[in-house]
């Protein structure tokens, strides 16, 4: 059992009401009360207290586990919990100043986590839940499934505690998915790392706001392509339609503590930037009747629609019975009861779980009769970016050719780099960047040198250069034996170390120089090492960075030269091509032939 000693929570909440302006971020220990509930009977009298709590003038930070909605409501099925308290809080006197910025960043952190079974935690579900839909059981289910990982010693000497490597992680959880209503809890007995983007409900002076966050697209590669994603999402009337039915669902959640007509929906279909996905919000709020409590705004709300689909007991029902296992604080609700009674809660989507070193982790969305397997099941992946970006470290990197003290395309390096820091959310200081090139060149003022240029996690470069080899005349490719399933991953849209994706794809036969990979949807993307070129009806063309691949310096090069164009060129056009080549900044343009297939 958790003892006040081993309790600790941070907490990094967004204003609802103004989401750009000053934060709520404290940290607390030594709590003077912890309250929990282990059985269902014990959820209701832990609001109770808790709410008393705050009234007195404390602070109170807690979760609720998706697993006590039946303490509201019986009719709502759900797994049986797993070890853990239903609900927890505790209670504080007085925050801390949240801890200095260097405090838990230099602790290595990284988790190794299995991958999901397509066929079994996605594909098995869907199609069951298709034919429920068109059945007429309900109008949506948001599907989940649950990621499990080990956390790793990459440092066994330093000792670290299960505690600070949770804080390491949480660091990192932040920097991946900045903002939003962001809070590590640490009871002692498990770890939460919530760096959610979604409002469960913000309750304050009568007035009660919810925002369920329902329709998805992923960021573009380009700003031109990142602005046409989030207007296709705007119009996109699947995506519109997902959304309303949640909003129409907490309408009616919210009606139950409201006046007659007190319901009201002030902004439909807001658009708002994740780092990895662009996310539709609606705004639904309430004034909320004299005398309501904590407890009513729970058994009206809880769980949030949004997690749940629509009707919520059918819903909730079918999740039962297609999920593998509980779900855990995750879906359920953390939030904090500021002095007075003022309660902000999230909704704990992106949020990892530890206990001792198991880790976990859930993804989803929302189906409906208008869904693609396809689209949903990459829909997934781009939303787990932030926990991939989060538990290996990397560096962002640039690979330059140096050649008699000069380097070639310097600054089309440079701009790439920037572009990566401003997506991995990573400080970005060009004259920094120059001196360290520059020492690196006057050390190498002759010859021919391959540099690797790093920029680590807190901004800091370093360079080093390596003796280049003369470039072949002409190369061989193999044709990749099936999909690049990362082609549309940050991790290949921008260069970092992270390239085991691209490793497990090279050639291991003698001879074969590297792969020509291709997408799910048969449109060849790049090589694992650099860009292709193909003559194709007298045309050079290069794949356009939509098909997923990265916007290598040496492809941008030739494209403000005016020898190369963009266009989509599929592995089927293969025989009709003329010529190849292989293209990057460090070897320039080499010819290239498809090794034919035995």
């Amino acid at each position: 059992m958790n003892t006040p000693g081993d309790v600790r929570v941070l907490l990094d909440f967004a204003d609802p009401h103004d989401p750009a302006g000053p934060r709520t971020r404290h940290a607390f220990t030594q709590p003077q009360q912890v309250l929990q509930a282990r059985e269902l009977s014990e959820v209701a009298p832990v609001l109770l207290a808790a709410e008393a709590a705050a009234q007195a003038g404390r602070w109170v930070l807690g979760y609720l586990r998706y697993e006590a909605a039946p303490a509201f409501d019986s009719a709502l099925q759900v797994h049986p919990a797993e070890a853990g308290p239903l609900a927890w809080f505790a209670v504080f006197d007085q925050p801390r100043p949240w801890p200095a910025p260097d405090e838990g960043e230099a602790l290595p952190a990284r988790v190794d986590w299995q991958p999901l079974d397509e066929a079994a935690d996605f594909q098995r579900p869907f199609e069951q839940l298709q034919q429920q839909i068109a059945a007429g059981d309900f109008y949506q289910v948001n599907l989940t499934a649950q990621r499990l990982g080990q956390l790793v010693d990459t440092e066994p000497d330093l000792r670290i505690t299960e505690a600070e490597a949770g804080r390491a992680l949480f660091d990192a959880l932040q920097r991946a998915q900045p903002g939003g209503y962001a809070a590590l809890i640490q009871t002692g007995e498990e770890q939460w790392l919530s760096v959610s983007p979604e409002l469960f409900f913000d309750w304050r002076d009568g007035q009660l706001l919810t925002r369920p966050m329902k329709g998805t697209a992923p960021r573009g590669a380009t700003p031109a392509a990142d602005a046409a994603q989030r207007q296709a999402l705007l119009e996109s009337a699947k995506e519109q339609a997902e959304n309303v039915m949640i909003v129409d669902l907490l309408r009616n959640d919210l009606s139950r503590l409201a006046d007659p007509f007190g319901v009201s929906v002030p902004q439909l279909f807001q658009v708002e930037a994740l780092p990895s996905v662009w996310q539709m919000t609606s705004d639904v709020q309430a004034r909320t009747r004299p005398g309501t409590r904590l407890l009513d705004v729970f058994s009206a709300l809880f769980p949030c629609g949004s997690v749940t689909g629509a009707p919520k007991v059918q819903a909730m029902k079918a999740i039962q019975a297609l999920e593998a296992g509980p779900r855990g604080v995750y879906c359920g609700a953390i939030g904090v009861l500021r002095p007075g009674g003022a309660a902000t809660f999230n909704v704990p989507i992106r949020t990892v779980g530890l206990q001792g070193r198991e880790a976990r982790c859930g993804v989803g969305s929302g189906i409906t009769a208008a869904a693609q397997a396809v689209g949903e099941w990459r829909e997934w992946q781009h939303k787990q970016g932030f926990l991939e970006r989060a538990s290996q470290p990397f560096e962002i990197l640039e690979t330059l050719r140096l050649q008699d003290g000069a380097l070639c395309h310097g600054q089309l390096h440079l701009a790439r780099m920037a572009r990566a820091a401003r997506h991995f959310n990573v400080r970005w200081d060009e004259d920094h960047v120059h001196k360290v090139l520059a020492q690196l060149v006057r050390r190498h003022p002759q010859g021919r040198w391959r540099v690797r240029l790093l920029l680590d996690a807190q901004g800091l470069a370093h360079a080093e250069a390596f003796a280049l080899d003369d470039s072949p005349p002409q190369v061989t490719l193999r044709l990749a034996p099936g999909a690049f399933r990362e082609a549309f991953s940050e991790f290949t849209r921008y260069k970092t170390t992270r390239r085991a994706h691209y490793e497990a794809m090279a050639p291991a036969q003698p001879g074969i120089f590297d792969t020509l990979l291709w997408n799910e949807r048969g449109e060849i993307t790049e090589c694992t090492r650099g860009n292709v070129a193909l003559l194709l009806d007298g045309q050079w063309l290069t794949p356009p960075l939509h098909c997923g691949l990265l916007d290598g310096v040496g492809r941008e090069a030739a494209l403000q030269e005016g020898w190369l164009s963009e266009d989509v060129v599929r592995v089927s056009d293969l025989p009709r091509v003329q010529a190849l080549a292989f293209v990057n900044s460090l070897r320039g343009v080499i010819p290239a032939r498809v090794a034919v297939a035995e």
